[in-house]
């Protein structure tokens, strides 16, 4: 049972994760490159802007399967008072309150401007590269300390 569970967990992580991971990353970029004029509004690039937002919302949903199978996992693991998942756990848990208290909502504000055929500032779109860095960072960390965690039996 804990092979399958740490299975779906992996995948889950991949599934989920990853998507949010890249989307996040491309979103400031392709939000400064929309072409702001009234007369011809830049419908290919507000589309794109908004699919990056949408795979952000949806697949960080089905993320929260990620820590659901992983607490499952390590409790048939018995390892639930190690450290490193501990920490694990709380970086998880920073990183979804970054994706939800700044990501998102950001996301969603620079969306509704350039729908309203407003310009961005730049300013807010390097606001946002900067959490979804944060955000970025953190997931490499706990994945990093869930491939080499300390104590580890596969000698890594």
């Amino acid at each position: 049972m804990t092979k399958f569970l740490l299975t779906l967990h992996v995948l889950a992580a991949i599934v989920a994760v990853g998507p949010v991971t890249v989307a996040a990353s491309m979103f400031p970029p392709a939000a400064r490159r929309v072409q702001v004029d009234a007369d011809e509004p830049d419908t290919a690039g507000i589309g794109t802007v908004r699919l990056l937002h949408r795979i952000c919302r949806v697949y960080s949903g089905i993320g929260l399967a990620v820590p659901l199978l992983g607490f499952a996992t390590a409790a048939a693991m018995g390892v639930l008072g190690d450290g490193w998942l501990t920490t694990s756990m709380a970086l998880t848990a920073a990183a979804a309150g970054v994706l939800v208290a700044f990501v998102l909502p950001r996301q969603e504000e620079l969306l509704g401007e350039l729908t309203e055929h407003r310009a961005v500032e730049r300013s807010g779109t390097v606001r946002l590269a900067m959490f979804t860095g944060i955000f970025n960072l953190l997931w490499a960390t706990v994945t990093v300390l869930m491939i080499v965690r300390p104590g580890s039996t596969t000698g890594a």
